[in-house]
């Protein structure tokens, strides 16, 4: 096979690149959730479809706070981020049914993150056999949902969830 095709990746590629700074600072700020990929909004973070997933429904939880020192946040962000990575599980888990995830963070240029200086939890669903030979012999990943069906399982998966409310059906869900 000589192409892959993958038509949600347009809006990124045709992206409004002029914006300035940090693009996890400048999403948060938008008022399209949808359209910026944010699922879920907390106090101190917000979770975001990751634009480049490994799989569907890789999601990053970050704080909005721009800092790429994790001995930085308060523990008021530190509680926060780690109760909306457990909400953004739940909601993988509910909306997707996965048999199990990966959860890290890149900390520093030297780990591999492309954006090290704002902090970001990678929250990637695995299923069994999710990882074929493309990965390995091709450097090609296999993506088999388009990204806004995955934003459409887990925003409603989070709105399912107990402390929850929605302004808008087209808004992340916030976590009061």
């Amino acid at each position: 096979m000589d192409e892959l095709f993958a038509p949600w990746r347009i809006d990124w590629v045709e992206r409004d690149d002029d914006a300035d700074g940090c693009p996890f600072c400048v999403l948060p700020d938008r008022d399209a959730d949808r359209d910026s990929r944010i699922v879920a909004r907390s106090e101190h973070a917000f979770c975001l479809l990751n634009n480049a997933p490994y799989n569907p429904g890789h999601a990053m939880v970050i704080p909005y706070r721009h800092t790429g020192v994790y001995g930085e946040l308060t523990e008021a962000e530190l509680l926060d981020l780690s109760r909306l990575t457990q909400r953004t599980l739940r909601a993988i888990e509910t909306g997707l049914g996965p048999d199990g995830a990966n959860t890290g963070m890149n900390l520093g240029d030297s780990a591999g993150g492309s954006i090290d200086d704002h902090l970001h939890r990678h929250v990637v669903p695995r299923w069994n056999g999710d990882t074929n030979f493309m990965p390995v012999i091709d450097e090609t990943q296999v993506i088999v949902e388009a990204i806004e069906d995955t934003y459409d399982h887990l925003h409603a998966a989070f709105a399912d969830q107990e402390g929850t409310r929605i302004d808008d059906p087209d808004d992340a869900v916030r976590i009061v």
